[in-house]
């Protein structure tokens, strides 16, 4: 369909530049109200396009997650896109397009980039939150030397580029041009089953699915809804209504899509406490994260990510091995020891998907994670919740287990990686950053000292060298080494618009001699009061309990 627009470019003026537009681990993220100040999306958009490579005559993939405010931010950024010279920008239908099918389709039409609208697990609406992250050509998260030169960028701005287009239609596949540039509205879901199917045995998952194997997912009335729905009930036959909340919404139903045990509990209690699922899973806002859990049994994600590296060959998409794995610094070392079996290398890094780029790209490994529910391989370059729950259902389906045989069975080969996290979510950020510093000014005088049951080895503020490009990042979370093998780390997280997030890791190593069947809150019982006395965390946020227990 050819649509003119016969419009000229607008320079639309600001009264002054934004100076809070700085991208943080996933994006800039802030409150809907924040985004809606005028000309707030746009500038950040102008910025990102003039500073992304590549952006005259290329192609830009951009879609969301259908949060409040999605549908909007895809008109504007086609208008200043246009302005811009692109040649094509590349839509889905009604603007649903998790942030593992925006990977692949980037990589697939050999984009420029894409602008991905979500603001991942945080809650929507007007009164929630609104997010834009931009992700390269490899289609993966912007490098950190990008997204500071979009900041800058973004602080000296005067004015914006427009051209006023005719609403693009979004309901239905179809292709219009405006003039130079050309819009292309697709199934966002097809190509990423697609690519599915070329790692997974859909026969043998089928099998399992169709036979009185009950399952069930929550998609949190998110983006991976439609996905699921195709996936799971259509092309693999689970019974109609084995996707729960399956239909995106713009509040996601007045819910928080995090997909934890607390934001997800009415799934949790299904599975946990009953015994009519077999296995459940729930992906969050943008599709990139999951929660595994089995009849009575919990999935922590570091060991989540263990047990698909220990399983890996199982898959047809893995059946050669792996080049190696890599997880982020504060997810437990589970699958550290799974690496040292396999023979292959095992790399941390800091928190923050874009670190596992290098490595990927490079193909020093083939699978990562990160212990906030997130984990994804080489296939794309972000990590993917729909890829761990078909990765699950075939280790399942191949061993013909449960999930806490599973379990059972890596523990007592491996040992058990006691595990939790802490967050206090929405603490004064002055008082956040006043506990978060206290600690780190004692860091170089807290070796030798008591912790729990034994002693501090060493007491840092971690940092990494990149091992391909030998770039330093710096400052990514206190860590406090104890002399038992254990670990205690503190993190202030940048993912949160509201106050401040405070991050408390704890972990425990128990050899296959030892306990491996104890609660994982009583199991770092000590460890966890410790890292309280030591750091003055119920004081200084003035919470008596964390917000959320992982």
């Amino acid at each position: 369909m050819t649509t003119s627009s016969n419009s000229t470019i607008q320079r639309i003026q600001l009264s002054q530049p934004f100076q809070d537009q700085k991208p943080g681990t996933s994006g800039l993220r802030k409150s809907t109200k924040h985004f809606g100040q005028t000309h707030y999306l746009e500038s950040f958009i102008e910025a990102i396009l003039q500073v992304l490579p590549g952006v005259q005559g290329g192609t830009l993939v951009v879609g969301g997650d259908g949060r409040y405010g999605n549908r909007k931010a895809i008109q504007v950024i086609a208008g200043i896109a246009a302005s811009h010279g692109l040649a094509k920008l590349i839509l889905t239908t009604d603007g649903i397009l998790s942030t593992p099918a925006a990977s692949h389709l980037i990589r697939e039409k050999k984009a420029i980039g894409g602008i991905i609208l979500s603001a991942s697990h945080n809650p929507g609406g007007p009164d929630g939150d609104f997010g834009v992250k931009l992700n390269g050509a490899n289609g993966g998260p912007a490098p950190e030397s990008l997204t500071n030169e979009i900041f800058e960028c973004s602080k000296n701005l005067n004015s914006y580029s427009f051209k006023k287009l005719p609403e693009i239609t979004l309901d239905k596949i179809g292709v219009y041009k405006f003039e130079e540039l050309d819009v292309e509205v697709i199934d966002g879901v097809t190509d990423y089953l697609k690519l599915m199917e070329n790692l997974f045995d859909f026969d043998l998952l089928g099998d399992l699915l169709k036979s009185d194997w009950p399952l069930a997912f929550d998609a949190m009335h998110a983006v991976t809804g439609p996905y699921a729905v195709q996936l799971l009930e259509q092309r693999l036959g689970a019974p109609a209504g084995s996707v729960r909340n399956g239909i995106p919404l713009e509040d996601f139903g007045g819910g928080h899509p995090d997909p934890n045990l607390t934001y997800a509990n009415k799934l949790a209690s299904l599975l946990l406490e009953g015994d009519n699922y077999r296995f459940g899973a729930a992906c969050d806002g943008d599709g990139d994260r999951n929660m595994i859990l089995g009849q009575r049994c919990f999935v922590n994600p570091s060991d989540s990510l263990a047990v698909i590296t220990a399983n890996a060959s199982l898959a047809k998409g893995y059946a050669n091995g792996l080049a190696g794995v890599a997880r982020s610094m504060p997810t437990s070392a589970a699958v550290d020891l799974v690496a040292k079996q396999l023979g292959i290398k095992c790399f941390e890094t800091p928190t923050g998907w874009k670190f596992f780029g290098n490595l990927l790209d490079s193909a020093e490994i083939t699978i990562c994670g990160e212990e906030s529910f997130g984990t994804g391989s080489n296939h794309i370059r972000e990590k993917d919740g729909l890829w761990a729950v078909l990765f699950w259902l075939t280790i399942l389906a191949k061993r013909k287990c449960t999930v806490k045989e599973i379990m059972n069975e890596h523990w007592n080969h491996y040992g058990r990686h006691y595990y939790s996290r802490h967050d206090y979510e929405g603490v004064d950020s002055d008082r956040a950053h006043s506990l978060y510093n206290n600690l780190k000014s004692r860091l170089t005088n807290l070796k030798g000292e008591q912790f729990a049951n034994s002693k501090i080895a060493l007491a840092d503020d971690f940092s990494y060298t990149d091992p391909v490009d030998g770039s330093l990042t710096e400052q990514q979370g206190l860590r406090l080494l104890i002399e038992d093998g254990s670990r205690v780390i503190l993190r202030l997280s940048g993912t949160g618009t509201q106050g401040a997030t405070l991050r408390l890791y704890v972990e425990r190593y128990v050899s296959q001699a030892g306990n491996l069947q104890e609660d994982p809150q009583v199991a770092l019982g000590a460890m966890i009061n410790a890292a309280d006395s030591l750091a003055g965390i119920r004081l200084g946020t003035g919470m008596d309990k964390p917000t959320v227990i992982t």
